[in-house]
C-alpha cells in the first residue's frame, strides 16, 4: 500500500465536499488515502517509543541519511519531560494554505461577522477535517502566509476529538497559553495572531506538501519530540522502524548501566518495554 492513494473524480469529491463543508471543493482532486485505520495501526506500533534520534538513525542504515529531518525552528510549543505527551507518532494528514490576494474594506462589527464567516466557509475551510482518525497527524504548509493563526486552541481540540494525535505546521498557530493548558501536542514555526480571514485561502488537501523543508506525502510516518521533527516515507516505514528500535535498545541498555553506577533510580528512558 505505502504511498499509494485513490482519487476521486470531480463528481464524486463535489458530492463528498458538501458533506465536510457545504461548498464545492477549492482543488479539483481530494486525496483519500488508500491504508486502511489497521495498516496504520500496524506500522504505528512499530514506532512506538521511538525517538527522533532513532528514527534518524534508522533512515541512515537505509541509505536515507538527511531525509526528512525537517527545520529545526519547527519545534515544539511544550514539552512534557516526565511523561513525554508532547511527542509525536503519527500518520500524516496534509494541507495547504497560501497567502491570500483578496481583501476587504472597512466593516461594521455585523458585516465583519458576516465576512468572516464567509470566508472560513468559502475560502478558507477545514476540509480535511473527515480524514482526521485515531493515530493521524495533520501537517499543514502554512509557511508563507505571514503572521496568520490558521490553529488555534479551539479548532485544534476538535481535531483532536476526532483521534488526532497532533499537529506540525511551517506556519503559525494563535491561543498559545490554551494550547499549552490543553496539551495538544503541536510543532510549529511561530505565533501568527491574525485570524484567517484576509490572510489565507486553501490549497490542497492530502497532497504532497513542503513543510520545513521536507517533502510529507499523505500516508508517511511522522515523529516528533524536543529534537524537533522527522517524517519517513511510508515505503521504508519498516525497515527504519526495526533499525530504530536497534538503536534504542541499545542506548536503553548502556544508560541503564550508567544509571546503575551513578545511583540513579531507573526510570521509563531506560526500562526495557
Amino acid at each position: 500500500m505505502g504511498g499509494r492513494s485513490n482519487w476521486l473524480g470531480l463528481g464524486l469529491v463535489a458530492a463528498l465536499a458538501g458533506l465536510i463543508w457545504g461548498q464545492a471543493p477549492p482543488k479539483e482532486f481530494i486525496r483519500i488515502p488508500a491504508a486502511t485505520p489497521e495498516e496504520d495501526a500496524r506500522i504505528l506500533k512499530l514506532y512506538e517509543g521511538l525517538r527522533v534520534a532513532d528514527v534518524s538513525d534508522g533512515m541512515d542504515m537505509a541509505g536515507l541519511q538527511d531525509v526528512g529531518l525537517m527545520d529545526p525552528e519547527i519545534r515544539p510549543l511544550w514539552r512534557d519531560t516526565e511523561n513525554f505527551t508532547h511527542r509525536i507518532v503519527g500518520i500524516a494528514v496534509t494541507a495547504r494554505y497560501v497567502p491570500t490576494n483578496k481583501r476587504a474594506s472597512r466593516m461594521t462589527p455585523e458585516e465583519f461577522r458576516k465576512w468572516e464567516s464567509d470566508w472560513y466557509r468559502e475560502i478558507s475551510p477545514e476540509p480535511f477535517v473527515s480524514l482526521l482518525r485515531p493515530g493521524t497527524v495533520l501537517v499543514i504548509d502554512g509557511g508563507e502566509d505571514g503572521d496568520t493563526g490558521t490553529i488555534g486552541s479551539n479548532n485544534i481540540l476538535s481535531w483532536k476529538l476526532r483521534g488526532m494525535v497532533g499537529v506540525v505546521t511551517s506556519g503559525g498557530a494563535r491561543d498559545t497559553d490554551e494550547i499549552i493548558k490543553q496539551k495538544v501536542p503541536l510543532y510549529y514555526r511561530r505565533p501568527g495572531r491574525g485570524i484567517r480571514p484576509g490572510r489565507n485561502e486553501i490549497e490542497s488537501v492530502n497532497r504532497p506538501i513542503m513543510c520545513g523543508g521536507v517533502l510529507v506525502r499523505p500516508g508517511d510516518v511522522v515523529v516528533a519530540d524536543g529534537d524537533g521533527v522527522i517524517v519517513v516515507p511510508r515505503e521504508h516505514a519498516e525497515e527504519v522502524a526495526r533499525a530504530a528500535r536497534q538503536i534504542l535498545d541499545a542506548d536503553k541498555a548502556g544508560r541503564r548501566k550508567l544509571y546503575e553506577k551513578l545511583g540513579m533510580p531507573p526510570d521509563r528512558t531506560v526500562l526495557p518495554e
